[in-house]
């Protein structure tokens, strides 16, 4: 499945109404860490049909970050049931990231 690009006014509708669970990726483009970790979600995506991914801009949605606390970037949450199940901020292994699901 492909990642969607999350931003407030389809974050209701993508990831609080999605009957799958969600990761979230909250990123920049000037972070390093961000562009370590980009593909290694880009590939869970394609690999896991049973989840969704998408990906924020604390850039562009600010709110949203603040939302979520993100206080350092990357920051990755688990969102089950329209509600966070699992967070963690900086750049890791793919098997760590799959094991946040």
């Amino acid at each position: 499945m492909a990642v969607l690009t999350i931003t407030k006014d389809n974050f209701e509708q993508e990831v609080l109404q999605s009957d799958k669970p969600v990761l979230l990726d909250f990123w920049a483009s000037w972070c390093g860490p961000c562009r370590m970790v980009s593909p290694i979600v880009d590939e869970i995506a394609e690999e896991r049909a049973d989840i969704k991914v998408g990906k924020i801009n604390v850039d562009e949605q600010g709110a949203l970050a603040q939302e979520f606390g993100v206080m350092s970037i990357p920051t990755l949450v688990v969102i089950k049931d329209g509600q966070p199940a699992n967070k963690a901020v900086g750049a890791m292994p793919k098997a760590n990231i799959l094991a946040l699901l």
